[in-house]
């Protein structure tokens, strides 16, 4: 009975720390995939992306600008943990950008809001 007890109890304790650690597994970071789609919603391939944090949103957004081309799938990604650790992801978790976004002649622009830890996902299109 007693050993029947102590393997019930070193299960419990492996479960148990099993779950502390896969609970304290480091946190994701920031991504930002942004979608460019033709007035016709089709995807666009090789347009240039730009975000601009809006410094003027509530709460406020620091300063960050930037760049990237849609893939051949049509998106761009965007790395935004540089921006949480500069910006300071436990006071400002969130951030609010504008969006300008070119191919060839055709201009667009949108606006989107990216936490920390989160990927967001975006899809834009062209009006013109």
């Amino acid at each position: 009975m007693r050993t029947v007890l102590k393997t019930f109890l070193f299960l419990g304790f492996v479960v148990f720390t099993l779950f502390i650690f896969n609970s304290c597994k480091n946190k994701e970071n920031s991504v930002l995939k942004i979608y460019v789609r033709s007035k016709s919603n089709e995807l666009v391939s090789d347009a240039k992306v730009i975000i601009i944090g809006d410094v003027n949103s509530n709460p406020p957004t620091i300063e960050y600008v930037d760049t990237a081309a849609t893939n051949s799938s049509g998106f761009a990604t965007f790395d935004m943990q540089p921006y949480f650790d500069k910006a300071g992801e436990k006071k400002n978790p969130t951030g609010y950008f504008d969006i300008i976004f070119k191919k060839d002649t055709k201009t667009g622009e949108g606006r989107v809001r990216c936490r920390v830890h989160i990927t967001t996902v975006e899809t834009l299109y062209f009006t013109e």
